[in-house]
């Protein structure tokens, strides 16, 4: 599924809370994340933060890219399951929503690997994620975005999803 231009500006708008780049510390996260959350992070930064933060997300997306820059990986924890799937920019691939909906029945933490650009899949992880979930992803140049996994936000994503071509 391609992303239309159409639907460029409004992925701009963040799905959740957004926490300026300034207030995007350990505290103010954590009062969006309870003791029993699946923290899920969608991004090479988000989740080397939250790695260097010890809340070790459960599903961690990157592409080894910042801002189209080659980086590299943030640290492993012990027992990370590491899959892989292609999916080019500007496209969520059906791979890449079935290797997603693999990664939520897996014993965590697991890292998804993309060879291509990780952005788009903020909308299939909303879509299946679990209930208890938290997904979280950078806003370039403004902050993180905090996104609890309710039934609207679930709605939301999915006619996204569907506005694709």
């Amino acid at each position: 599924m391609k992303l239309p231009d159409s639907l460029r500006e409004q992925l701009k708008i963040p799905l959740g809370i957004l926490l300026p780049e300034i207030q995007a510390d350990k505290s103010n996260i954590q009062k969006h994340v309870s003791e029993n959350s699946y923290i899920i992070t969608v991004g090479d930064r988000t989740t080397e933060k939250m790695i260097e933060y010890d809340l070790i997300p459960s599903l961690q997306i990157i592409d080894n890219l910042e801002k189209r820059k080659k980086k590299e990986s943030p640290k492993l924890t012990n027992n990370t399951i590491e899959l892989s799937v292609d999916n080019p920019a500007a496209e969520i691939t059906l791979q890449s929503i079935d290797v997603i909906k693999k990664a939520f029945t897996m014993q965590p933490p697991v890292r998804l690997y993309v060879n291509g650009e990780e952005d788009l899949l903020v909308l299939p992880v909303c879509i299946h994620a679990p209930e208890n979930a938290i997904v979280l992803y950078g806003q370039p140049n403004e902050g993180l975005v905090l996104v609890k996994i309710t039934p609207e936000i679930r709605n939301k994503a999915q006619s996204l999803l569907d506005l694709m071509e």
